[in-house]
């Protein structure tokens, strides 16, 4: 690859998530085993300071507009359009998430670039970049060589341990311009989760439901192992789109990565989707009636069986120990 490898930060509310340094970790080991230099790009409005926090890269490529001061697809594809074609980057690194899949989708497709999407992954062979790629719902993985550039690289959540893309430091800032029309779709407010609810990224146990549930009276079962585990409820994205459980509690791609010290995955197919936002907590037990479930891949004990025969006396059996502990 001739041109430099970026990264393109994620950032909103003046915040920089954790999968842009993720990105940063990925970038800074791609670019090293490829010889080319390293560079983030931030975009964003009276937000230059965020530049320091993205010293593993060699140099931060600033762009200031009001039109950018909240990620928003139309506006962060035709800014990154602009910039590629002034500068000719070899590959660029978008992190996928709700924030910005779009942009990941709609940059490559104004520039007429190469584009692999859905990567869990990326690597250098024999001089090359290379993509693994998931489809068909993560039924298919390919291992894409990437040859023309520039290319944009869509990759998903946990590819690399956040701390590794982290380094505060003094880092030399380029500031560009664009120019920006007013886009057709833009942000008209944030909806702050309700009042009271938990942040399921703190609790340090999950137990986590799915379609497998059935109906929405069944989460209390779910309530009461949590109760008893000292944790709390979190859903998968079919729960959540059935409106059983807030917005707050969904786990996966479209929702929040946990880290937890105990998941507890019940009637959980394991979609892709939902896998990436919980597949680095320290043990996950899943409880599915299908033995096939990709669950089981990701998981360190199952049980492949009832939820519904299994929940009632599990919740029993560790309230009777939390009982014996006290006495």
């Amino acid at each position: 690859m001739k041109g430099n490898l970026w990264v393109l930060a994620e950032q909103w509310r003046g915040q920089l998530s954790e999968i842009t340094f993720e990105l940063m970790a990925l970038g800074r080991e791609l670019a090293e085993q490829l010889g080319v230099p390293f560079e983030a790009v931030l975009f964003g409005h009276n937000a230059k300071e965020l530049a320091g926090q993205l010293g593993v890269a060699d140099k931060v490529l600033y762009v200031d507009h009001a039109l950018l001061k909240e990620p928003s697809p139309e506006t962060y594809a035709q800014a990154l359009e602009q910039l590629v074609k002034a500068k000719q980057p070899g590959a660029v690194l978008v992190p996928l998430t709700n924030v910005m899949m779009d942009v990941a989708a709609l940059a490559p497709a104004r520039l007429g670039a190469a584009f692999v999407n859905w990567c869990k992954g990326a690597l250098v062979s024999e001089g090359k970049l290379q993509a693994s790629a998931v489809l068909y719902g993560g039924k298919i993985e390919a291992l894409v060589r990437v040859e023309a550039e520039p290319a944009v690289l869509g990759i998903l959540p946990g590819v690399r341990p956040a701390e590794k893309g982290r380094k505060e430091k003094a880092v030399p800032v380029e500031e560009a311009g664009v120019t920006l029309e007013t886009p057709r779709v833009r942000l008209n407010k944030y909806v702050e989760p309700e009042a009271g609810d938990v942040d399921i990224t703190q609790q340090e146990v999950l137990v986590s439901v799915g379609r497998g549930i059935q109906t929405q009276n069944n989460i209390e079962l779910a309530q009461e192992l949590a109760e008893a585990l000292g944790g709390a409820v979190s859903g998968s994205r079919p729960v959540i789109d059935q409106g059983w459980l807030p917005q707050s509690r969904q786990v996966g791609k479209s929702g929040a990565s946990v880290k937890p010290k105990l998941y507890l995955a019940l009637g959980i197919s394991g979609a892709p989707e939902h896998v990436e936002g919980m597949k680095n907590a320290a043990l996950i037990v899943a409880i599915n009636t299908d033995p096939h479930a990709p669950i089981f891949n990701v998981a360190h004990y199952g049980a492949a069986m009832d939820m519904f025969d299994l929940l009632p006396r599990l919740t029993e059996e560790i309230k009777k120990r939390q009982v014996s502990r006290v006495t």
